[in-house]
């Protein structure tokens, strides 16, 4: 599936992070052939992969034949998806072929446009600043060359067509074809474009709109896993069928799915930082447990139009179904009005929420699978702000994550779990920085409960605070300021219950800007792109 408007956001923020302007719902246009009729050949467009280390074999095309066999199976398919989702054929599909080097060149025009170059070289500082991307990572080449890799087929929900690759063999994108008609089905449905388009992309500059962007910050992420979670799940029943069984008639056939659903077996992906491969594999994976989930415990209609029409606004319900089935709301922390105090050395940057999913990523990145597994349940929430200086004028200076300073406040269901987080935040704080050296740390809890830790770093102090069942760590601000910061947003929470930011509005009332996780611009950039190859790949191994 394509939009135009941004790619992904920590889990969902990292896909809003990296939210530059991907396939975008004018894709086909720009990166199709001419509309061809069922039987018409493909043009001949043999490419090499310039950044692949060995040349790419000669291209092979589709036979004007099987060409009028996959368009004669469009109609067919988007019967079958509207079988199993409940979602009615409202009209045809349109359909078309596309050239690998058609897709290429629009791939590079993308990342190549002014504003988006601009928004991925924004993400991509913040990214690094929080440490899920090494200083010296290379982001857009390498988004380049796996999108390149991976993208098997699309619906482009501009055009409302359906795009098929000439190069790639009929019998594989026939569950390819089962997946992208029912983003046409969710598109008839609820008009894509405006549904899975939530987060409009300006920066929050005042307190007021600070509590909106909070409040709606992952909801792309959780409409992303929607939309992928349902079309994967037509996908797997369509691979399953010919065997006599299904999704719920087989349910650990999920489980199998996500185990071969590695990506090892990709030449790119395999060499994908942690971050890139997990937000890549969130839509996919988690979507699917949560479809499968709420289709066993509440059927068809609340699976699939249900949660179009009622869609889950965070990764923490997508990562558990039952509490969007409860409709819990999700936990969101309170930012008071931080702006008199930073605003006359930073310029607003970034804002956020840092999720489950962004948390898992953090957890398992900066202490291994295990610690992922342990701390991700005890998660109750977290927000982030980033700013750079306002002295910072060169592109050098603002390309640099010296320029930015950010701060993160993660709350937790113990203070044994927020301690657990803290402890491992700043043991591994040398992957990130340079001369990291720990200055002081607090005997004793304060009068308020409070213990600091002081770190000197080459990009300036790191604090990190603890306090009951929080966790607040100011990087990169002068010590007394950053000391000022903490009082004042812990103190914002109280003692009692958690203060939440206010529930979101009726979408009509919602302001032109808002903040995305931490994740969410890559989440929503690949999940844009169309499905990709390991997701088919995976389904065909669980499926033998």
């Amino acid at each position: 599936m394509n939009n135009p408007k941004r790619w992904l956001g920590l889990g969902t923020r990292i896909a809003r992070w990296l939210g530059i302007a991907c396939l975008g719902a004018s894709l086909a246009a720009a990166q199709t052939t001419p509309a061809q009729q069922p039987g018409t050949p493909a043009p001949n467009a043999s490419h090499t992969n310039q950044d692949a280390p060995q040349p790419t074999p000669p291209e092979t095309h589709i036979t004007p034949e099987q060409a009028r066999q996959l368009f004669a199976l469009v109609d067919q398919l988007l019967q079958f998806s509207s079988q199993q989702t409940g979602l009615p054929i409202k009209h045809t599909v349109k359909r078309r072929l596309t050239t690998r080097a058609a897709v290429q060149k629009y791939l590079d025009q993308q990342f190549n446009d002014d504003k988006g170059a601009k928004r991925l070289q924004q993400d991509e500082i913040v990214l690094k600043k929080f440490g899920l991307l090494d200083r010296d990572f290379d982001l857009k080449p390498f988004l380049v060359a796996l999108l390149k890799e991976q993208i098997e087929a699309y619906y482009d929900t501009k055009t409302k067509t359906v795009n098929l690759l000439d190069w790639v063999d009929p019998d594989e994108q026939k569950p390819v074809l089962a997946h992208e008609l029912t983003h046409a089905l969710q598109d008839q449905h609820s008009d894509l474009e405006k549904w899975d388009d939530q987060t409009p992309d300006d920066v929050s500059t005042n307190a007021a709109a600070d509590q909106e962007h909070l409040a709606k910050d992952e909801m792309d992420t959780a409409r992303d896993a929607v939309a992928e979670g349902q079309a994967t799940a037509v996908m797997v029943n369509y691979i399953l069928k010919p065997k006599g069984t299904s999704l719920l008639k087989d349910p650990q056939v999920v489980d199998l799915w996500k185990q071969q659903m590695t990506g090892s077996d990709s030449p790119v992906m395999s060499r994908a930082p942690l971050l890139l491969s997990d937000l890549m594999l969130f839509s996919y994976r988690e979507g699917l447990s949560f479809e499968q989930q709420v289709w066993m415990d509440q059927g068809q209609n609340a699976a699939f139009a249900g949660a179009l029409n009622r869609p889950p606004s965070s990764s923490w319900e997508i990562i558990n179904p039952k509490v969007y089935e409860k409709r819990e709301i999700p936990p969101i922390p309170l930012l008071p009005n931080i702006h008199p105090l930073l605003d006359k050395l930073y310029r607003p940057y970034d804002i956020g929420q840092v999720g489950q999913l962004d948390l898992h990523i953090m957890a398992q990145l900066l202490g291994g699978d295990g610690m992922a597994a342990s701390l991700t349940p005890a998660w109750n929430g977290g927000l982030y702000w980033a700013g750079q200086l306002r002295s910072a004028k060169t592109a050098a200076e603002q390309n640099s994550t010296k320029s930015l300073a950010l701060f993160y406040l993660s709350v937790w269901h113990s203070s044994a779990a927020a301690q657990v987080f803290a402890q491992l935040y700043g043991d591994t704080l040398e992957r990130k920085y340079s001369q990291v050296k720990k200055v002081s740390t607090s005997s004793a809890p304060s009068s308020d409960g409070s213990v600091e830790t002081v770190y000197d770093t080459d990009e300036g102090p790191v604090v990190i605070t603890t306090r009951g069942k929080m966790m607040f760590v100011a990087e990169s601000f002068p010590l007394p300021l950053a000391r000022e910061l903490t009082a004042l947003i812990l103190n914002a929470q109280g003692t009692g219950a958690m203060q939440t930011a206010r529930v979101m509005p009726p979408a009509a009332s919602l302001p032109e800007q808002a903040a995305r996780p931490l994740s969410m611009d890559l989440i929503h950039l690949f999940q844009n792109c169309g499905v990709m190859k390991f997701a088919v790949d995976a389904e065909m191994r669980a499926a033998q």
